[in-house]
């Protein structure tokens, strides 16, 4: 393009030049009969604007030339087209430069589609290398997918070739242990640290590291759970890493399991002793609560059989009431004589007496 400006000022120039020296049109415009100064203003308008255009051209050239001398060209217009398209030029040319020199040719089509959809072109081609120096089959579509799903191929990759370790359970959920309860009744508490490898072909679409912790400390619980004695899980902890991996606890996550170490255990509380008590205490207020109430019925009924007594208490009074009344109708009528009377009345002071000397209370 540049090359083409200068063709065509110096084809111009013998015209500017004709006009400028005042050849036979009117005004000095020369055979054109263009005004001598409206033909200076045109040529400046032209030099600013060759001057904007190279401007314009020079903030490529660098990328083009340096793309050119990489090995990896790319074409001065694909450069241009890159910026309207509200694309980063030295993004997609640095990192073109970088795949290619590490043996990877990815045309800028594709960097540039990737970049379009909102995909951290640098990453992926960082971890694209890394996968190829590592021997790691990781093709740009599922890289790209990768990126795209959020997850941080790069990362990815890095793990896949040297595994990192998790710990079981996480510290940042505010566990310190793994708490379960043998079968005697006695608490352990464990801590695991879970050594994995991330599986590529797994990562769209599998668990992540929260599902493997969750996994791993459900598969300790029931280890330990199901050991007769707390006494076997310490002397043999091996079990429990043992077990919990031959569950196959990676299945559709990310990663790939590759040991379980029991990092601590150690023994917690006397579950059993603490429930054992619990239910003793228990039971102890249930049958505080049956002879509470066992207690209140045999009030109640007391209380029924003192009214009861009061009753025919009442009923023994109002019959001896009637005593005197028959007495005196049984003299009014001769039935009973003056003697029979004061005999009746000694017999009822002798009986009084003995019940005085008795303590029982007398009858009148």
């Amino acid at each position: 393009m540049i090359a083409l400006l200068e063709h065509s000022l110096a084809i111009a120039a013998p015209t500017l030049a004709q006009g400028a020296g005042g050849g036979p049109g009117a005004g000095g415009g020369g055979g054109l009969g263009i005004p001598t100064p409206i033909i200076w203003a045109i040529g400046v308008v032209i030099a600013i604007a060759g001057l904007i255009f190279v401007v314009f051209i020079f903030q490529f050239i660098q990328l083009w030339l340096q793309a050119l001398l990489s090995g990896a060209p790319v074409r001065l217009l694909a450069l241009v087209m890159m910026r309207l398209r509200k694309v980063s030029p030295p993004v997609i040319v640095l990192s073109r430069i970088t795949a290619k020199k590490a043996g990877l040719d990815i045309s800028t089509d594709l960097l540039e589609a990737h970049y379009l959809a909102g995909g951290n072109v640098e990453r992926v081609v960082r971890a694209m290398i890394a996968a190829e120096k590592a021997k790691i089959q990781l093709p740009w579509e599922r890289a790209t997918a990768i990126d795209l799903a959020g997850r941080d191929i790069l990362d990815a990759v890095q793990t896949s070739v040297y595994p990192k370790v998790i710990d079981c359970p996480n510290p940042a959920s505010g566990k310190q242990t793994i708490d379960a309860v043998a079968q005697d009744g006695i608490q352990l508490r464990a801590k695991a640290r879970v050594t994995v490898r991330t599986s590529i072909e797994r990562l769209v679409g599998g668990a992540t590291e929260e599902t493997i912790v969750a996994r791993v400390g459900e598969g300790i619980i029931s280890t330990i759970g199901s050991a007769a004695s707390h006494k076997a899980v310490l002397e043999n902890p091996d079990k429990i890493s043992k077990t919990v991996l031959a569950k196959g606890l990676d299945s559709a996550t990310a990663f790939e399991i590759l040991s379980i170490d029991i990092a601590d255990i150690d023994v917690g509380d006397n579950i059993g002793a603490h429930l054992q008590a619990d239910q003793a205490e228990a039971d102890t207020k249930r049958y505080q609560a049956e002879a509470e109430k066992r207690r209140a019925l045999a009030m109640a009924q007391d209380a029924e059989y003192q009214a009861e007594a009061q009753k025919n208490r009442a009923l023994v009074i109002l019959a001896e009431a009637e005593i005197p009344k028959a007495t005196a109708e049984a003299l009014r009528s001769g039935n009973l004589g003056l003697m029979d009377y004061y005999r009746l009345r000694n017999v009822n002071a002798d009986t009084n007496m003995r019940e005085a000397i008795g303590g029982k209370p007398q009858q009148s």
